[in-house]
């Protein structure tokens, strides 16, 4: 047999791949750090007891959910200046730092006024006035104090990842992250200040780390300008949409939130672990989305568009076989693993009766996500919007009718699992339609 003859297989790794694990791998480290910080919080309150780690629980979904849906201000920043640094226009890419940092303090100090007036009240709301939201205002009080910076640092990375520049982004989160640990220590265990101690260490961090992004989002702009509106609209039309979408991504997470809470302090700590491992696992996929979006929106912005459908096409897989090995990992270590954030023995045994839905969610997680990333860099916000409202007009029913059921943990997780398996629907007949790679205009050179 000549070698013309030899069967051709297909390339397990070629150009695309290194090209994707090139962004990937600086991106996932950036993510990690960046959750981190919500982990630390958590695996120090839980030795705490059980009533500090609910409280945490409580407060930290409320405080997860904010910045989550505030996440519009890294995607469409990274499109956005993806397409139009790809095509050539500089000016408007730098612009784009500017008005990022313009509109990320200002939906920080916009938080920071609602949480300090209406914190308590949606507490409350949220746990049916049981005495967990007396300990979670305890955190939130505090804590929303950071969120301010924890937006400059989202848009601030939004706008480097469309430069492909990821190298900052990870050593300032490493930095705030190590400053994080330490201050944690100190406070809670060194000064016996329990849970606002815990969160008084995570505002200061995020300070340092916050004040490292303006430094570097003014320099990128050429100094700190007035916002343009006319300019930032683009900019705004997809930062609406992409808000809508993750709103009702995360308003699904409160309601499951406050459904537990409503069931019991022990479901809703066992909520707090496996929420957080969640979201932890999540971002850690999410690397290959991001890198999705950054080189989906360069090389449409290129005008490459075959080029971005073949390099989705392998994140895709990349992304949902890495799902598959963390669903084994987690499969294998589910006696262990949730012994880290606690040892009190009813909120394990609530653990362990979702850990199974939990982990085979995984692959499932890695499709949706690296689609989602694909989409948001082609700039197909709107069809991403209510592709996410759709799932959450699923999911949230299911979830009340676990409670009415009495299903518990167990019937929420699989209200959860139905969000993704719709998302995976949805999001999948785009992607594969190929309406995407002309859902935005390419940038053109400005004048």
């Amino acid at each position: 047999m000549t070698a013309s003859q030899r069967p051709k297989w297909p390339r397990i790794w070629g150009p695309d791949d290194r090209e994707i694990f090139s962004l990937a791998i600086p991106v996932l480290g950036s993510l990690c750090a960046g959750q981190l910080y919500v982990l630390v919080d958590t695996a120090i309150v839980g030795h705490l007891g059980q009533g500090p780690l609910a409280g945490l629980g409580l407060a930290g979904t409320v405080i997860s959910a904010a910045l989550a849906m505030c996440n519009f201000l890294a995607y469409a920043t990274t499109a956005y200046v993806g397409r139009t640094h790809a095509a050539g226009d500089l000016t408007a890419a730098r612009d784009v730092a500017n008005h990022a940092l313009w509109l990320s303090s200002g939906l920080g100090l916009i938080f920071v006024v609602l949480g300090s007036m209406f914190g308590r009240p949606l507490l409350d709301l949220l746990s049916g006035g049981s005495e967990v939201a007396g300990i979670a205002h305890l955190y939130l009080g505090i804590a929303v104090f950071g969120v301010p910076f924890s937006l400059i640092a989202i848009a601030a990375q939004g706008y480097l990842r469309g430069v492909k520049d990821l190298k900052t982004p990870l050593i300032y989160l490493a930095g705030g992250n190590t400053l994080n640990v330490m201050l944690e220590i100190a406070f809670v265990y060194g000064f016996e200040w329990g849970l606002p101690g815990s969160a008084a260490a995570t505002v200061l961090a995020q300070a340092a780390m916050g004040a490292g992004f303006i430094a570097k989002l003014v320099r990128e702009a050429g100094g700190l300008r007035p916002p343009a509106w006319g300019a930032m609209r683009p900019l705004l039309r997809a930062s609406s949409q992409l808000f809508v979408r993750t709103s009702a991504l995360y308003g699904s997470f409160v309601v499951v939130g406050s459904t537990l809470a409503h069931i019991g302090a022990a479901s809703l700590a066992a909520h707090q672990v496996l929420f957080q491992l969640w979201i932890f696992l999540a971002l850690v996929l999410d690397a290959v989305a991001i890198a999705g979006q950054v080189l989906v929106s360069r090389k449409l912005g290129a005008g490459e568009g075959a080029a971005a459908v073949a390099s989705a096409r392998r994140m895709i897989g990349w992304s949902g076989a890495s799902g598959a090995v963390f669903a084994a990992v987690l499969l294998a270590l589910g006696g262990l693993l949730p012994r880290i954030f606690t040892g009190d023995a009813a909120v394990l045994e609530r653990v362990a009766a979702a850990w199974p839905i939990f982990a085979l969610m995984q692959p499932f997680n890695g499709a949706v996500f690296a689609l989602d990333g694909i989409l948001i860099g082609a700039g197909d916000s709107r069809y991403l919007m209510w592709s996410m409202l759709a799932s959450a007009g699923v999911t949230v029913p299911l979830v009340l009718l676990s409670y009415a059921g009495g299903w518990g943990i167990t019937g929420v997780w699989l209200a959860v699992g139905a969000l993704i398996l719709v998302r995976l629907l949805t999001i999948g007949l785009r992607f594969r339609s190929g309406r995407w790679v002309n859902a935005v205009a390419v940038p053109t050179r400005s004048a």
